[in-house]
């Protein structure tokens, strides 16, 4: 998708992130039309929806929660039963390597099997939240089914944008606006049904709570047709006490185990890829700390906030979570005690240290409420904490830890 003002945390957990079959089953429900398909989660499956839908050709499409499945040859056209099976087995039975997967791949549970069209013409149609207008904003582009970031970087006038005002909601002057920049302008009854796309996306956004509803590609047929190729829709957590209907969609297999044990203990975190742990209380001061390991020469191994009002309990959770990552050589944690004292903070952490065999260096920089006593607990243990007295000795430390 086009990033407007990403903000720098790695807080995945601040959204639900649909399948593409799972985002096409609520567009159905907006009226947006999509290819005729079906789920599978064998190939067998796979070749009983096929002969349900009108073709050859079908497409085969990996359902996994990372963009450039294509590229990854999670997508493929078939033009028999017998493709579609060796394509079905070659997916679902290997990991399938994207950018966002990383070298290891991911293994791919379900396939979407859809019926193929004819394409005259590939569009980008998206709708997201602009942070830097605190408001949503409609993103149209003809440069449909490439890689879109890449075009907003290099071609940001292939890009264009309609905000929408929170009160007045999606007006039609806006989609004529959108697609009537488009050169050469298809058919009348075509931009008709993009504008009605556009409308339709709209309400689906709004009403969902979605903080990304994405058509990548949004095509044209040939008979002049408007259809979503592909879906893509995350959904504010935050707004999941009222899209209850929604929960069924979330899906355990697609999250990193120790992110899914977080999320039943109530903690935010997010497995990243280097060695050094970071338990820290607020967000702000969890992306000042990830800076603080970086210019130590290190990596941050996770984003952990146990946030303002944890329990000891919540912090010795956290920690056992942090120690299960065998990538971790070192644990940095950073508390400024509000809420959270810094004494709760030190027992929370020597009750982990009782239950859990830690062998790796942990560097401790508390203040704030009762720093003195949480400092004291720490330096009289038998654990031999490395405690620093502010953020630049905090540093000095975990260069010594990455450095030795």
């Amino acid at each position: 998708m086009v990033c407007l003002n990403k903000p720098p945390s790695p807080n995945k957990g601040s959204i639900m992130r649909l399948h593409e079959y799972q985002a096409k089953s609520l567009f159905r429900r907006f009226g947006i039309p999509v290819p005729a398909g079906d789920v599978a989660a064998s190939i067998q499956d796979a070749a009983a929806v096929a002969e349900k839908l009108r073709g050859p050709p079908w497409v085969v499409k990996a359902q996994i929660h990372a963009g450039g499945r294509g590229k990854g040859g999670g997508i493929r056209l078939v033009h028999s039963l017998e493709e579609l099976r060796e394509a079905s087995e070659a997916i679902l039975n290997q990991p399938l390597i994207t950018k966002q997967t990383g070298s290891k791949g991911k293994k791919v549970h379900r396939l979407l099997i859809e019926q193929g069209a004819e394409i005259q013409q590939e569009l980008y149609l998206a709708m997201t939240i602009d942070r830097n207008r605190a408001r949503p904003v409609m993103i149209f582009s003809q440069a449909g089914g490439m890689d879109i970031e890449e075009i907003a970087e290099e071609s940001p006038e292939l890009i264009f944008r309609e905000s929408v005002h929170p009160e007045l909601g999606w007006m039609p002057f806006q989609g004529r606006r959108l697609v009537y920049r488009m050169s050469p302008l298809p058919q009348p009854e075509t931009l008709k049904e993009l504008m009605d796309m556009m409308a339709r996306l709209h309400k689906t956004f709004v009403t969902l709570d979605c903080s990304l509803a994405e058509i990548n590609p949004l095509i044209i047929t040939k008979n002049g047709a408007v259809m979503a190729i592909d879906a893509k829709m995350d959904i504010d957590d935050n707004a999941l006490f009222r899209q209850k209907e929604l929960l069924i969609y979330d899906d355990p297999t697609e999250k990193d185990p120790l992110e899914q044990q977080a999320e039943e203990y109530g903690l935010n975190y997010i497995r990243l890829e280097g060695s050094i742990g970071a338990m820290v209380n607020g967000a702000g001061l969890a992306m000042a700390t990830m800076d603080v390991i970086k210019l130590a020469g290190a990596e941050p191994a996770n984003f952990l906030d146990v946030g303002g009002g944890a329990s000891q309990e919540m912090v010795a959770k956290g920690l056992e979570i942090i120690l299960k990552d065998k990538r971790v050589k070192a644990i940095l944690i950073n508390i400024f005690g509000g809420i959270l004292r810094c004494d709760v903070l030190a027992r929370g952490v020597l009750n982990a240290a009782e239950k859990i065999d830690i062998r790796v260096p942990i560097i401790v920089r508390l203040e704030g409420t009762n720093v003195d006593q949480g400092r004291k607990i720490l330096e009289e243990s038998s654990l031999r904490f490395r405690v620093a007295g502010d953020m630049a000795e905090a540093a000095a430390l975990v260069a010594e830890q990455v450095s030795g």
